[in-house]
């Protein structure tokens, strides 16, 4: 899949959230941050985030196997790194 120029760093709408992309290794990588703000309704997504890997950490879950670390743009236009999937995530045992 070939994307547009300008295209790399994008960000796409889910239930009229933003939620920042990256175009890397021929696929989407998606900020979990934000996925997290638009599913759960968190008013501190990042705490949930963090609370959240350290309860799949304590069950044998390895999250840093299938979550990368990207830098994406945030609100203030700076480039972050930030926890990052993609849609083929594993869903395996031992696995998020």
């Amino acid at each position: 899949m070939k994307v547009a120029e300008g295209q790399e760093n994008a960000l796409v709408v889910f239930q009229g959230k933003g939620i920042h992309r990256i175009w890397q290794d021929e696929e989407w990588y998606f900020s979990v941050i934000d996925i997290i703000k638009v599913l759960t309704e968190s008013s501190r997504p990042r705490k949930y985030w963090s609370d959240l890997k350290s309860k799949l950490d304590e069950e044998g879950f390895e999250v840093s196997e299938k979550i990368g670390q990207l830098k994406l743009p945030a609100e203030d236009g700076k480039l972050r790194i930030t926890d990052c999937a993609t849609t083929k995530m594993g869903m395996g045992r031992n696995s998020i």
